[in-house]
């Protein structure tokens, strides 16, 4: 079965979603959807999961893929879960079947801002503990082959930098079981 691509979003219309991402909580977030990566371009919509600190996501290539950003050009330990704004990726996407497109693993109803989940925020995810990264988390041509280049100019817009748009990076700090509609809650942080 193939997706009919919806037309993409202007500025315009992506910036008028802005109200509405601001309103994400600040803890307490909800797990929305978890996608796992088993190869490139392939994705797996799970109910349930398990991350691990070697292997990030179980299942998923993350520790099968190198990084032009690691030192040693293997994985890369601070981007080994990528988390998107659930809130985000509906307005850019526009149909949750399409959501699994952006290419993050998780994807939670919670404010990823700088502000409210700067690096080293520990945040418990069913019986998980991962830790947000430094390692910035963008937009890149897949983006914007799936979305329109005014989503991903709205994701990386340095005016919106703050909030994290694209979504984060994070590392899994304790081995544990998620699942869709998990909780998140900061356990370490502001």
């Amino acid at each position: 079965m193939t997706l009919a691509i919806p037309r993409h979003l202007t500025t315009a219309e992506l910036e008028s979603g802005l109200d509405v991402i601001r309103e994400a909580p600040k803890n307490g977030g909800v797990l929305e959807l978890i996608v796992r990566r088993p190869s490139v371009g392939e994705r797996e919509v799970l109910e349930e999961g398990e991350l691990d600190p070697a292997v990030g996501l179980v299942g998923d290539s993350w520790s099968r893929r190198g990084s032009r950003r690691s030192v040693d050009g293997g994985p890369h330990p601070e981007m080994q879960i990528n988390i998107m704004s659930a809130r985000v990726v509906a307005l850019v996407a526009q149909e949750k079947e399409r959501w699994p497109l952006a290419g993050d693993q998780l994807f939670v109803d919670m404010d990823l801002g700088a502000a409210n989940l700067p690096p080293g925020t520990r945040l418990g995810l069913g019986s998980a503990i991962i830790e947000v990264t430094p390692e910035p988390h963008t937009g890149c041509g897949k983006f914007i082959e799936r979305f329109g280049v005014d989503a991903q100019k709205f994701v990386n817009a340095p005016k919106h930098e703050e909030l994290n748009l694209r979504g984060i990076n994070a590392k899994v700090v304790t081995r544990g079981a998620i699942r869709v509609g998990d909780r998140l809650t900061k356990v370490f942080g502001r």
